[in-house]
């Protein structure tokens, strides 16, 4: 099918979301690391607009943002273990759950580990708001043991997984912890328990690392 580049940033959970659907569909890929305080001219020109990481390059044509890229994996290579669900109805829910988990939780999960402390009443609140709709949603979902891991799955392991780490890198506390939301923690306990996804995702002590080394080098 071509040539595949990914442009990435190694701690990004956004690049990480596509690694895994290549991995998980047997795409062979070159990884192209990204200095994000210094973007290359080739990024720039792949992803003129948003001027982000990642950047799928495939066949010299470039695709941006996570969510539209892993669709576009799982168009091109159908047959190589499909991600979305085949139904319409189900496939048009998970692309809906995905986005409310980029542009509702993702966006104030950050917002409150990276506010003033000031802030910091009124961001738990609002980060309670989301986690609550999402616990509900995932209280509701089958587990995964034994399952295949899909398009949801992969967005979703930023909340369970990438989000406590922050919250442990950063010291902060922004309210999610396994006893108020049982359920989210449940689900990406399932996800990065099942062997092939050991094999695939990156070592908690290993981005904890990274994220400390990219911290301190902003300050």
């Amino acid at each position: 099918m071509g040539e595949v580049k990914l442009y990435r940033a190694w701690r990004s959970p956004f690049s990480w979301r596509v690694e895994i659907a290549l991995k998980l569909k047997g795409i062979e890929y070159e990884v192209i690391d990204v200095d994000l305080s210094n973007k290359s001219d080739e990024l720039l020109m792949y992803n003129p607009v948003h001027k982000k990481i990642p950047v799928l390059v495939h066949n010299g044509k470039s695709v941006s943002e996570s969510l539209v890229i892993l669709e576009y994996i799982d168009e091109t290579w159908k047959d190589n273990y499909p991600l979305l669900p085949s139904d319409p109805y189900d496939r048009a829910q998970a692309r809906f759950w995905a986005k409310f988990i980029d542009d509702k939780v993702c966006t104030t999960v950050w917002g409150a580990l990276m506010g003033q402390e000031d802030n910091k009443e009124k961001a738990q609140e609002e980060v309670h708001k989301v986690l609550k709709i999402l616990e509900n949603k995932v209280k509701a979902k089958d587990s995964i043991e034994g399952k295949k891991v899909g398009y949801l799955d992969i967005v979703g392991l930023i909340v369970g997984y990438w989000a406590p780490i922050m919250q442990e890198v950063l010291g902060k506390e922004v309210g999610l912890n396994r006893d108020t939301y049982p359920s989210i923690y449940s689900w990406t306990d399932g996800l990065v328990g099942l062997d092939y996804m050991k094999n695939i995702l990156p070592k908690k002590d290993e981005l904890v690392a990274a994220f400390r080394t990219h911290f301190a080098s902003t300050k």
